[in-house]
């Protein structure tokens, strides 16, 4: 999701840091236990950096591929400056810190007929808009999504659905997955909201299956969250990776929107811009807010349970209808904690061992290519 953040140096109310509750992660076939997460460093990768005639920008997904040591990026540039692309990286890390972060290759996404997406300026039905991107180490592929459109666009009105593309490691297109209708863009207030659609995508650890999350609520599920309505409810989709086609659909509840707009009246949003499924039907979930007039965006990782949640994909409306069980969720983290200046975090993966044996976890923040933002890259330690 693109927003720009207005400056000004305002105070943001600081919420809890994190959660002493035990839990698991199960992931490479092994289980490491939770009970916190720890922050250890921030890296800014500079704004004006290129790599291969690319500006590098608009960092919204991050996978790591720990065969190689290196990280899948996407960006989610909708063909603006370069063709819509994503980018391998090494992230060095020397005693607990981020030493550097390096841009190795960039690769263009193709479509179907694969060929380069056209900008969204000249054919916007045909353009992409990329949000997560994930490597999958059995059958050594990429899959990544793109949200779609429902916009005025060049004077005409477009309605493109979104999508989850299986592409090689050079971008070509290889298959897609079948996204259920009620993700769908229709005209009127019905299916996926412009700008509030796939933005999450994580496999499960044996890569049988693909979890893709919504941003925020499709039209039927009800508003969406707002500084006064908290528990606006998001569909997350499991799919079958061999067959390409969704087995389950289950709600997760969003917290309320963490400040007042400035003025009130305007743009504020809180949505789930990543996921990454750890085993056992658990997720570190992302949760961003965001509010016009506030300079930080409000970023808090969750560990959310979909053991006991209820398959809502014969649900037409989890707004009318809330007899479904949802997720759990706990409060991990909050970046509030860390009193300073977090940007649009839109990126979660796992990272290597860290020296004491514990994972590491990495998290990208999209800049929106703007210079008054940051890209961040943050190192945490999953503390057992």
């Amino acid at each position: 999701m693109r927003y720009f953040i207005s400056v000004f140096t305002l105070s943001v109310v600081l919420l809890t840091g994190c959660s002493t509750s035990k839990k698991a992660i199960k992931t490479n076939g092994q289980t490491v236990p939770v009970s916190s997460l720890k922050f250890l460093d921030e890296y800014v990768i500079a704004h004006d950096l290129s790599l291969q005639n690319t500006w590098v920008g608009g960092l919204s997904g991050i996978d790591y591929d720990a065969a190689k040591n290196k990280y899948f990026i996407i960006s989610d540039e909708r063909s603006a400056t370069s063709a819509a692309r994503f980018y391998t990286a090494a992230i060095d890390i020397n005693n607990y810190k981020i030493d550097s972060v390096r841009f190795l290759s960039v690769e263009t996404l193709k479509n179907a007929q694969n060929d380069t997406f056209p900008t969204l300026k000249i054919l916007p039905e045909h353009a992409a808009d990329p949000e997560s991107i994930r490597y999958n180490k059995k059958t050594k592929t990429l899959v990544w999504s793109s949200e779609g459109d429902k916009a005025i666009r060049s004077n005409r009105m477009v309605y493109q659905n979104p999508w989850i593309y299986e592409m090689d490691l050079e971008g070509r297109f290889k298959d897609s997955f079948l996204i259920p209708a009620n993700l769908h863009m229709y005209v009127g207030d019905s299916g996926a909201r412009e700008n509030d659609v796939l933005e999450g995508l994580s496999f499960s650890p044996d890569y049988r299956h693909l979890w893709a999350s919504m941003e925020g609520a499709i039209h039927e599920d009800g508003p969406l969250a707002s500084a006064t309505y908290a528990n606006a409810p998001v569909r997350f989709t499991k799919f079958d990776v061999k067959t390409k086609k969704a087995i389950g659909q289950y709600g997760y509840l969003l917290d309320a929107i963490a400040a007042e707009p400035i003025p009130n009246t305007a743009f504020s949003v809180n949505g789930i811009p990543e996921i990454l499924n750890i085993g056992e039907n658990r997720f570190l979930v992302l949760e961003r807010s965001f509010s016009t007039g506030v300079e930080n965006c409000v970023i808090k990782i969750y560990l959310a349970d979909f053991s006991k949640a209820t398959d809502v994909s014969t649900t037409k409306s989890l707004y009318q209808n809330t007899t479904y069980t949802p997720a759990s969720k706990k409060l991990l983290f909050n970046f509030n904690s860390l009193e300073r200046y977090i940007d649009n975090v839109e990126g979660i993966t796992l990272g290597p061992l860290l020296p004491n044996g514990h994972r590491s976890l990495i998290l990208v923040a999209d800049n929106n290519f703007n210079i008054k933002e940051k890209q961040q890259v943050f190192l945490f330690e999953i503390i057992p």
